[in-house]
């Protein structure tokens, strides 16, 4: 089961923010400057979790997890947006 996490950053150093960006835009969608919609499995947010944990220093920085559910119920419907409309990208398989 695919579940899909809000994931916000707030990292101190230029470098380890633009490594905390390149990993996170690996596994979801970049929403707005430091926060990504990720749809994992249960072992895509262990690799996750792994990636970041090596990638940020633990006294400076922060990353935040939330849990909005199955992709196949809450998770899909979970963020609404004020003003400009947030629209989930379909993604596509491109095989060649």
């Amino acid at each position: 089961m695919r579940q899909v996490f809000l994931v916000t950053y707030d990292i101190s150093d230029d470098r380890r923010r633009e490594r905390v960006f390149k990993i996170l835009r690996g596994f979801g969608d970049h929403m707005q400057f430091s926060v990504f919609r990720c749809e994992t499995s249960a072992m895509e947010l262990v690799r996750l979790r792994a990636a970041l944990t090596d990638a940020i220093n633990h006294g400076e920085d922060q990353v935040l997890f939330a849990d909005l559910g199955p992709v196949e119920g809450r998770g899909s419907s979970a963020i609404s947006a004020i003003g400009r409309g947030y629209t989930h990208p379909d993604r596509h398989a491109i095989v060649f």
